[in-house]
């Protein structure tokens, strides 16, 4: 039996439902859906994503060919429903062509509009409605679109105009119009006749009239927007499965732009930016939905209350909001009624926040798409909470609801209240996606990426954005766009990548040739700083300082139930008493990795590791290492008092001493004259210490070992700490870590003089305290004799950085010089740096616990590489049977969420 391609829907029932997000895509599972629940929806029917799978392996052809039959029969089914016939003159049947893949890709593939119209169908169009004007503007909508999406006319550069957008210019020159709604019908007509010729002249062949040909060009240029760049590049930053492929929905037009009682819109049950209980939206009267979310002309809200709020946050008195910003609530209270209970209906029924499109035809209303709308960070959190409360979720999917990294927005700094008391505001838009940014002007996406690869942060300034502005949006610190509402293409995916952005700066000028923007009198160029404050709305000029944001009461709240859901344990990486308390007040139970060679670069003790290097004996070594223990010491004791009861893992020194010493010839002198030495003997030390393959050479235990004299120095200074904190009344749990351990015996010397030097701390205090020996696992070698090495070790970290790099041979510093070609051949999926290798990497993981557990049942063992605040890679380390990961302070929040969600997926 052949497969079945083509589901259809319409008139309250369905071959599909919600649960076939997979084969029917977000959008034809949810149009289906809304069927089956009586929501008012435009027929139509659904090609599943099995057919994009098909159409990359077959091709064209067999895929039409495989289709034809089932799409003939599902439009007869529409034509049905509707009362109208596809291709007919008189009574024309319109259709819209959408892509849908089974996770939310706002804007990233392509649409067609009004598909069906050719210069007969157009007069039928008019007579049957009456509405000359509006079946012109639909004809040339669609023209520009299909030529667009279809034939390909696009511009070639960046400075290059849109060749349909400069013949609409064009006209409007010549026939003095300054809007697109002044256009007359005779302007529209001409612009119909310039938009074929056009596509006459660059394509070489006329623009198709027959509408099968329409359709089948409309649903193969959808399959081809699967892999056009902005989905491609918005595929990888959203980790969406390329072999996941796109549903095309094929639905009969209904109509915003036939007049005055005609209306088109988007809305969200909830605040997508704050995550509050409100509906709102907005909408434009007489007008196609590109409309709203391109941001040509800028839309109304939707609900009295986010009228006026909007009309105060703009200036706009109430005299004149009545007389051009009503909203929808106002102009068609009716409507507004059907349209807010059904969207209250829609968000009880899939018991989460609905983004929803709408139509308004000659007064009546249709819903076009729903699907869990995009959110911000604290949004997620707030909603997530909000439905715990109101009964709709449980505690387990409230916390399978969060995506772990968009926690990170929550934790992004803010601008000092002091600091932007100071603040000089340049212009307000709409605050469509909150945060604090402070960056260089640039106006264009490439040079956004130019300017962000040599370390510049980046404000993105466009009149509005479109998905080809994707790759500058996403190297961005915000964005700011002179049109646009809360729901224009710029406010939707700047909050689902958490991105800072404000839109509808009304009085900003934005000029691309010159690349300036003024508002009044002022005018700013590229590469000039602004601020940008996504709470309010402001723009700034220049840098505004910001400080550390705080976890609120959801967040916290939230992280609690996580907490106590887990099995995996968070700790964090911290080399300070600053960074140690950051990390407790973010929930991390102890400290997984503090590296001591991050405390040796202040200056004065600086000098005195150079002096131990430059020692030419062990006593002139033990000598320059005395004078580092008070140092090192207090370090120890304020980590250890920030950490009062947690435990602390320290590892001992572990970079080759090559690091420590200046390499070239003008700071070589310095470190002489400072040292009271020829610069001779500096240039003769730093040549011996030089080394062909440092990563692989004198570091680690191989330096401990060589010069044991270094480790007893750190072990002192970690045990007097820990003594004299604990005569103080603390609570100290100190785990001393060897480095680069790849033998037992290795480990086994270092362990020694640790344990010879612990002795000789507890008998000068007169206190004894607990703390554990144990090793850092990041050599291959080592995983694989775990067995051997537990029988002397107490507990195991993973070094999953220097562990990827040896595993794989790749060198972390070099992999960008072939890394963005090994992801574009797909060679790798990911960058093995960023998320954990399972296969090769995870395995020696899981070989290194399982053997080392043997031998130590109870070996406590954890990971802290920067995989530890990975989600997918703190996934795995619990299903391994870790006991803790550990990552940076401000990934902890992420980790202790991901760690439940882990034992919840069990």
């Amino acid at each position: 039996m052949e497969k079945k391609r083509v589901y259809t829907f319409g008139n309250g029932k369905a071959e599909g439902s919600a649960d076939m997000r997979e084969l029917l895509g977000g959008k034809g599972a949810n149009l289906a859906e809304m069927n089956l629940v009586g929501v008012p929806v435009p027929p139509g029917f659904t090609i599943t994503t099995e057919v994009c799978t098909e159409y990359y392996t077959l091709g064209r052809d067999a895929v039409q060919e495989h289709l034809t039959k089932e799409i003939e029969n599902a439009i007869a089914g529409v034509e049905s429903i509707m009362g109208t016939k596809f291709g007919s003159i008189d009574n024309p049947l319109l259709l819209s062509v959408r892509s849908g893949s089974r996770a939310s890709m706002p804007g990233m593939m392509d649409t067609i509009l009004n598909l069906g119209l050719n210069d007969e169908v157009v007069i039928g169009l008019a007579k049957k409605t009456g509405n000359e004007r509006f079946s012109w503007d639909s004809y040339r909508r669609f023209i520009q679109m299909y030529g667009d999406v279809v034939l390909g006319l696009k511009p070639t550069t960046k400075t290059e105009i849109d060749p349909f957008e400069q013949i609409i210019e064009d006209v409007k020159a010549e026939t003095g119009v300054t809007l697109d709604s002044d256009l007359t019908t005779n302007d529209l007509k001409e612009l119909v006749k310039r938009f074929k010729e056009a596509i006459k002249s660059r394509t070489g062949k006329d623009f198709p009239t027959d509408p099968y040909e329409q359709l089948w060009g409309a649903i193969m240029a959808v399959f081809n927007s699967w892999m056009n760049e902005r989905a491609i590049i918005y595929r990888r930053l959203e980790g969406i499965p390329e072999e996941w492929g796109t549903a095309v929905t094929v639905q009969a037009m209904v109509f915003g732009n036939m007049g005055e009682t005609s209306a088109t819109g988007v809305c969200f049950s909830r605040n997508s930016g704050t995550g509050e209980n409100l509906f709102n939206g907005e909408y434009l009267v007489n007008a196609q939905g590109e409309d709203v979310v391109a941001g040509i002309r800028t839309p109304h809200e939707i609900t009295k209350e986010g009228s006026i709020r909007r009309a105060k946050n703009e200036g706009i008195s109430e005299e004149e909001r009545k007389k051009n910003f009503l909203s929808l609530e106002e102009t068609f209270p009716e409507l507004y009624q059907q349209l807010f209970d059904i969207q209250h209906k829609l968000e009880q029924h899939y018991r989460d926040m609905q983004d929803m499109e709408f139509t308004i035809q000659e007064g009546k209303l249709w819903f076009l798409q729903t699907r869990n709308g995009k959110r911000t960070g604290k949004a997620m959190v707030k909603i997530a909470m909000d439905f715990l409360a109101e009964g709709l979720i449980t505690e387990e999917e409230a916390i399978m609801r969060i995506e772990p990294n968009k926690l990170d927005e929550l934790l992004h700094p803010v601008f000092n209240k002091e600091a932007l008391k100071k603040a000089v505001a340049i212009t307000k838009g709409l605050p469509a996606s909150p945060g604090a940014a402070t960056g260089k002007v640039v106006f264009f996406a490439d040079d956004a990426a130019t300017y962000s690869h040599n370390g510049d942060p980046v404000i993105l300034v466009r009149l509005e954005t479109s998905p080809e502005d994707l790759q500058g949006m996403t190297v961005s610190e915000g964005i700011v766009t002179a049109r646009g509402g809360m729901t224009s293409h710029a406010a939707v995916v700047a909050r689902g990548m958490g991105k800072c952005c404000i839109t509808g700066c009304s009085e900003m000028v934005v000029n691309y040739e010159k690349r300036t923007f003024k508002v009044g009198d002022r005018t700013f160029h590229e590469g000039d700083f602004i601020s940008i404050n996504g709470f309010t709305g402001e723009v700034f000029e220049g840098k505004i300082e910001t400080e550390a944001a705080r976890l609120d009461e959801d967040l916290s709240k939230l992280l609690k139930l996580a907490d106590s859901k887990a099995r995996l344990k968070v700790r964090a990486n911290a080399d300070t008493p600053h960074d140690a308390t950051t990390a407790r007040d973010l929930g991390a139970v102890g400290i997984g990795l503090c590296r001591t060679e991050h405390m040796f670069f202040e200056e004065a003790k600086i000098k005195a590791m150079r002096e131990m290097i430059l020692a030419k004996d062990q006593e002139g070594r033990i000598k320059a290492l005395a004078k580092i223990l008070p140092f090192q010491k207090k370090d120890f004791y304020e980590i250890f008092k920030a950490m009062d009861g947690l435990p602390v893992t320290v590892r001992l020194l572990d970079p080759p001493l090559h690091e420590f010493v200046p390499h070239d010839i003008k700071s070589q002198k310095i470190m002489a004259d400072d040292m009271g030495i020829d610069v001779e003997e500096v240039i003769e030390r730093v040549g011996k210490l030089s080394e062909q393959n440092p990563m692989l050479g004198h570091r680690g235990c191989r330096l401990g070992n060589t010069f044991p004299e270094i480790t007893h120095m750190q072990t002192v200074a970690i045990m007097s700490a820990c003594c004299q904190l604990t005569k103080e009344g603390y609570t100290t749990l100190p785990e001393i870590m060897v480095p680069l351990v790849g033998i037992l015996y290795e480990f086994k010397e270092q362990e020694t003089v640790i344990r010879a030097a612990a002795e000789e701390v507890f008998k000068e205090y007169g206190v004894r305290i607990d703390y554990k020996v144990g090793t850092m696992i990041e050599i291959p070698r080592a995983a694989l004799t775990a067995n051997r090495i537990a029988s002397s070790a107490e507990f195991f970290s993973f070094g999953t950085n220097d562990l990827t790099q040896m595993t794989f041979g790749y060198s972390r510093d070099d992999i960008a010089s072939f890394l963005p070609t090994y992801l574009e051949k797909k060679i790798l999926k990911v960058d093995p740096f960023q998320v954990l290798d399972q296969k090769g990497v995870g395995q020696l993981i899981k070989i290194a616990t399982e053997r080392g557990r043997e031998i130590r049942p109870e070996l406590k063992i954890g990971i802290c590489g920067e995989h530890g605040g990975d989600p997918s890679s703190v996934k795995f380390c619990h299903r391994v049977g870790l006991n803790y990961v550990s990552c940076s302070p401000f990934r902890v929040p992420i980790a202790r969420m991901a760690a439940a969600q882990a034992a919840l997926e069990e």
